[in-house]
């Protein structure tokens, strides 16, 4: 392993156990939630997560929702933290969002979360996800009309927030209305990101509705091949 390989490995581990201090917990299963619920897989579908990372979510889908989920994403050693670390029998294949290594309708679903906000063709890779979706897609995205984004997003970002695309609903829908989906709908999650016990009342207590979580879910459906 080269040194490079090391530190990247290093960063896929101290990345992960993000998701397992209480604040980290906390959003995991907040993001999760929303996600599960809005995608609506039903056991025994396949699901594509683009830009996996080190897998956490598509550890989650994998032993919580039962379904067939492939984590894809580019960064070799992140990879290889997911692959040691699957738990459900979720598969993890190296690759691209713009140009995904799949045929077109190979999977009932597919996720992204926050994995957009780091893509610079972010429509070419939006293109090449509808592509490989037959049914329903659903992005997680930072959200620049949130807290999180007066906290962590302004001026380039910091930390693993540095160099990331902040999204507005405005935009995300301009976005995917230039993609001829159908039924697209937006929601939001992590009001106040802290995750103390005051966020976590509040959270129980608005809509997801309210768009001005840290995370904005944009849900949309994949018409049928052919289809008007």
């Amino acid at each position: 392993m080269t040194a490079t390989d090391s530190t990247r490995a290093e960063a896929a581990a101290r990345y992960d156990a993000w998701y397992h201090t209480p604040r980290g917990e906390w959003i995991g299963e907040t993001e999760f939630a929303l996600l599960r619920d809005a995608l609506g897989a039903q056991p025994g579908d396949t699901v594509l997560d683009v830009g996996c990372g080190t897998g956490h979510f598509t550890r989650l889908f994998a032993g919580r929702a039962g379904v067939r989920i492939v984590g894809l994403d580019p960064d070799l050693a992140w990879l290889r933290f997911a692959r040691s670390h699957a738990r459900a029998g979720e598969a993890y294949v190296a690759g691209r969002a713009e140009r995904l290594p799949f045929r077109d309708a190979s999977f009932d679903h597919a996720i992204a979360v926050t994995s957009l906000c780091f893509i610079r063709d972010q429509d070419d890779a939006l293109r090449e996800i509808v592509r490989v979706t037959r049914k329903r897609l659903a992005l997680g995205l930072l959200n620049r009309r949130s807290i999180l984004y007066l906290q962590k997003g302004r001026g380039g970002g910091v930390g693993a927030y540095r160099g990331a695309h902040w999204h507005t609903a405005a935009e995300i829908r301009a976005q995917i209305a230039r993609l001829s989906l159908r039924d697209v709908r937006l929601a939001s999650a992590v009001f106040l990101p802290g995750g103390g016990p005051c966020a976590q009342w509040l959270e129980q207590r608005l809509p997801t509705g309210w768009l001005a979580g840290a995370l904005l879910l944009a849900l949309a459906d994949v018409p049928a091949r052919g289809a008007k």
